[in-house]
């Protein structure tokens, strides 16, 4: 198979969020899990920060990830698949709009990728969110950049009152009109449960909104993918939602062993032939 040139992801990628409906976005954490991902037919995909900081053994959060092990897990991510990818690049690295747009031309020019995010949480817990223009002319220059490389790229404008303890819906609907104005692709305000929350944002940016489905039992919306889209939501994604699900089914397998002697867990199991072939290269 003829790997599909970034240029060709792009457009599709940009397509997918033009097209009526919403489309998942799942988030795989390693080259392994986009390939398994790939065949079963979804049809873009995008990194998870919380999962690359657990894979490396550290927190996530707290800015232990660096930009270079950011972009060398997306980087393999692009390179296992011939989807689109897109990646979660935090506050792009830097408090400077300039970092923020250096983040996303490697993000396109090194990593391979078509899209990305720039929240903006500052990772200071005494100020968590910037202030809103500097939150602005952080999007602006990241739109800049994303638009001047030579394919179509995704830029996304993150809010992030509501995982930081701001659920404060005016300032999010306001920053996030801001991020759309000032050159962001697509829209996210992490943490929105409420059915009518979600419906007011989608309404009031005028750009596509992705929402988060993998925020844990009792905090997602019980809402399903055909409900969403009719809020107006146009991108789903589940952030490491998956991850936590593999190492779920890790740690109780881990745990038999440890306090029982024993091994039922492997009933259950996928067979060796059956994960061998799902890492089929392209």
């Amino acid at each position: 198979m003829t790997p599909t040139s970034q240029a060709e992801k792009g457009r599709t990628f940009a397509a997918l969020h033009a097209r009526p409906g919403a489309f998942v976005i799942p988030n795989p954490w390693d080259a392994g899990t986009a390939r398994v991902l790939a065949g079963m037919g979804f049809e873009a995909l995008t990194t998870t920060s919380a999962g690359l900081a657990f894979t490396l053994g550290k927190r996530d959060g707290e800015g232990v990830v660096t930009r270079d092990e950011t972009l060398a897990n997306a980087k393999a991510i692009a390179d296992a698949t011939d989807l689109p990818v897109a990646a979660d690049l935090e506050n792009g690295f830097g408090d400077a709009p300039e970092t923020a747009a250096e983040t996303i031309r490697l993000a396109g020019e090194v990593a391979g990728l078509v899209g990305g995010s720039i929240e903006d949480s500052s990772g200071d817990p005494r100020r968590p969110i910037y202030d809103f223009q500097h939150a602005v002319e952080r999007v602006a220059a990241a739109a800049q950049a994303a638009h001047a490389l030579p394919f179509p790229f995704v830029l996304v404008g993150r809010a992030e009152n509501y995982l930081h303890g701001r659920p404060d819906l005016d300032d999010t609907i306001r920053r996030l009109q801001a991020y759309a104005a000032a050159g962001a692709d697509a829209l996210y305000a992490p943490g929105l449960t409420r059915p009518e929350d979600i419906r007011t944002v989608c309404a009031s940016v005028g750009k596509p909104v992705n929402v988060l489905m993998g925020l844990g039992a009792g905090k997602n919306p019980p809402l399903s993918v055909s409900q969403l889209a009719e809020l107006g939501v146009r991108r789903i994604s589940v952030g490491a939602a998956l991850m936590r699900a593999a190492l779920t089914g890790f740690m109780r397998a881990a745990r038999e062993i440890k306090e029982r002697g024993t091994f039922e867990f492997t009933k259950g199991v996928m067979a060796f032939s059956e994960v061998n072939d799902l890492m089929i290269g392209r």
